[in-house]
């Protein structure tokens, strides 16, 4: 007998669900962290219900063909090890929805964390923000995202991968910025000669060899270059801090992500002055410097 001879009602799915996950050791990071929130989200989704408010549903009984959706969607978590983000279409950094898919990373930057307070109290004056770059915008989040919190900034979008400026495209059109977006196929800082900015954001490769070489199989959907940033995962941050300054104004910022990486960057730059803003994730995986603290 099926599943769904047993199943009835929203409460019965998300249970089943939730012992599906963890009957095949399903990883969770790529926009929750355990069975039931991903559970929980899925089922909605499939559903068309709104996804936050769970509760006025729990126990409505469902029609055979919304029983087999949901029976499909857990089945290809399970079975493809696909991230949430990737069977939906769709990843949210707080109330703010993006396209995604298996072209760009699922985002899950810290950045937009402090992106949501205009970087404050970094940055005093957000409406003297006219110009920015986002170096490997990948979906075009960060950029979206720093569009919108300083409302005067014409933003620069950088990334190498064209499929992932494809998908970049779809949501800054979603989010009506054609007019203040520019996407850029550019490899790090190649084609921005003589361009200067003043807020410089970047979430860019960074995991480190021993670490890809760990990932869990949900990690293992996300494109390769979007991840993998050489043996101790500072590659990339290098290119950064080495060509930085000469694109940001003088009294230009740089915010970096670096996952885990704090200590073996302020062991490779012991000189530079790194502040560290507080996030969701404490202090330790946001790096912020002013243009005079960058090298020349």
């Amino acid at each position: 007998m099926t599943a769904s001879a047993h199943l009835h009602t929203i409460r019965d799915y998300i249970r089943y669900a939730v012992s599906r996950f963890g009957a095949a050791d399903l990883f969770f990071g790529h926009g929750s962290d355990n069975a039931w929130d991903e559970a929980v989200y899925l089922t909605l989704h499939t559903l068309n219900l709104p996804l936050d408010r769970l509760e006025p549903f729990l126990d409505a009984r469902l029609l055979a063909h919304e029983r087999e959706a949901l029976l499909d969607i857990y089945q290809r978590r399970c079975q493809e090890r696909l991230p949430a983000a990737y069977l939906t279409g769709e990843a949210w950094l707080g109330e703010h929805r993006f396209y995604v898919d298996e072209r760009v990373i699922v985002p899950r930057s810290f950045i937009a964390e402090l992106l949501g307070e205009q970087l404050a109290p970094w940055i005093e004056q957000p409406d003297e923000v006219v110009s920015a770059l986002d170096l490997c915008t990948g979906s075009g989040c960060l950029a979206i995202l720093a569009a919108l919190a300083f409302p005067n900034a014409e933003v620069d979008a950088v990334d190498l991968s064209p499929d992932a400026l494809a998908v970049a495209a779809r949501n800054v059109a979603d989010y009506g910025l054609d007019d203040r977006i520019r996407l850029i196929a550019s490899d790090a800082f190649a084609k921005l000669a003589g361009q200067r900015y003043d807020l410089i954001i970047s979430n860019p490769p960074y995991v480190n060899a021993e670490s890809i070489a760990a990932l869990p199989p949900e990690y293992l959907h996300e494109p390769d270059m979007a991840l993998a940033s050489g043996e101790d995962g500072l590659d990339f941050t290098r290119i950064i801090l080495r060509e930085a300054k000469r694109h940001l104004n003088p009294e230009g910022i740089l915010v970096v992500e670096i996952g885990h990486n704090r200590a073996a960057l302020e062991d490779a730059f012991p000189k530079l002055p790194f502040t560290w803003p507080d996030t969701a994730a404490g202090n330790e995986h946001v790096f912020l410097l002013h243009a005079a603290d960058l090298p020349d």
